[in-house]
């Protein structure tokens, strides 16, 4: 290797450091990229269906966010929180149902219930002093570090939105930034990766978006029919999860379990049949279907991402799993099999010339007579 090879490499790794030091400064960046694309997508067709200016057409799809976040607000929410609320009474009930049935079919004692003591001892006044500190201590630090984690998080939200509208008022400035990062003979390819991954970004958002809608609507459909209440909280919260594959549909099906639970163990069995008739429609009917139009991943890649970014960004890399897998899927097909494992492959496109080429060649000649 030559001395500007290593300087390349030794700043590569120097780069990738501090992109790993400030991981979730990187991730916030590109939550609010994701954003950014996906209401760039309606200022495009804004501007070519109905040739409206640019400024205009931001304008314009934000107050159309705006207002339905506000429909959203009004209309859904409320539903939802007082929904969730009557759900959450429920779930003791329920763990109290199944653990009763436990007990009932090992004919134990449950274990929950505390042994009587055979003895009583008063406990002494600075004992109790002690004890009030310790309680009094653990309280105050756990509200102070409860409201510095909501306080973390409310300023991430507000920088995300200031990031993803600075993206999207004048996203050309910031991709033509990115482009000067790469060398200057490799920048148009560069730039031809960044359109196939926002196409790549688009159709999968699309895609979940439309099996999100599906799942959700299944749900609430199929726990009116089986009488579980609250359908409509259990149904937003299938279609929410859904946008996280194979962990969101088992975390989205605990809540209508133990529901369902307070009523009955048949109800329960039910509901656990309904969720796997629709996760099973939605894996092999519509999933392949909308496959045709966005980016296929394979399963135990799309788990293997999950595992990956959960371990190394937390939370937000779960959340972020498939849209950072869907990205670097892209990278590698074209930066790394395309231009590099590819590049000296001979042109299968000119074999069939070639061969018949040679076959006229070695076709004996007609005879003269």
């Amino acid at each position: 290797m030559k001395i500007s090879d290593w300087i390349g490499l030794i700043c590569l790794l120097i780069a990738l450091a501090i992109l790993w030091r400030f991981r979730q400064i990187v991730l916030l960046l590109f939550a609010a990229m994701v954003i950014a694309i996906a209401l760039n997508s309606i200022v495009r067709r804004f501007v070519r269906q109905f040739r409206i200016p640019r400024g205009q057409a931001v304008a314009l799809t934000l107050g159309l966010v705006f207002f339905s976040l506000v429909l959203f607000v009004v209309l859904v929410l409320p539903l939802f929180i007082s929904q969730f609320e009557q759900v959450l009474e429920l779930v003791p009930k329920g763990f109290n149902r199944l653990r009763e049935w436990g007990t009932a079919l090992l004919n134990d004692p449950p274990l929950w219930l505390p042994e009587q003591a055979t003895t009583t001892e008063i406990p002494r006044f600075s004992d109790l002093i002690s004890q009030f500190w310790d309680i009094g201590g653990e309280f105050f630090s756990n509200f102070f570090s409860f409201f510095s984690e909501s306080l973390t998080t409310l300023l991430q939200l507000l920088l995300l939105v200031v990031i993803s509208l600075m993206l999207l008022i004048d996203p050309l400035s910031y991709r033509r930034l990115t482009l000067r990062l790469f060398p200057s003979w490799y920048r148009r390819r560069a730039d031809e990766i960044l359109t196939k991954c926002e196409d790549a970004l688009m159709c999968w958002l699309v895609g979940v978006s439309i099996s999100s809608l599906f799942v959700a609507t299944l749900s609430f459909a199929g726990l009116l029919v089986l009488r579980v209440p609250f359908p409509f909280a259990n149904a937003m919260l299938a279609g929410i999860f859904n946008f996280i594959p194979n962990i969101g549909p088992t975390l989205s099906a605990i809540f209508p379990i133990i529901v369902a639970l307070s009523q009955s163990f048949g109800s329960a069995i039910a509901v656990i049949v309904l969720y796997v008739l629709i996760q099973n429609l939605e894996s092999y009917w519509l999933s392949p279907m909308l496959m045709q139009q966005q980016v296929s991943l394979l399963p135990a890649a799309t788990l293997t991402a999950q595992i990956f970014f959960a371990t190394f960004l937390g939370p937000a890399g779960l959340i972020l799993a498939l849209p950072l897998a869907v990205v670097c899927k892209t990278w590698l097909e074209e930066a790394w099999i395309i231009d590099i494992l590819e590049k000296d492959q001979p042109d299968t496109k000119a074999m069939p010339a070639l061969s018949e080429l040679e076959k006229e060649r070695s076709a004996p000649e007609p005879s003269k007579s």
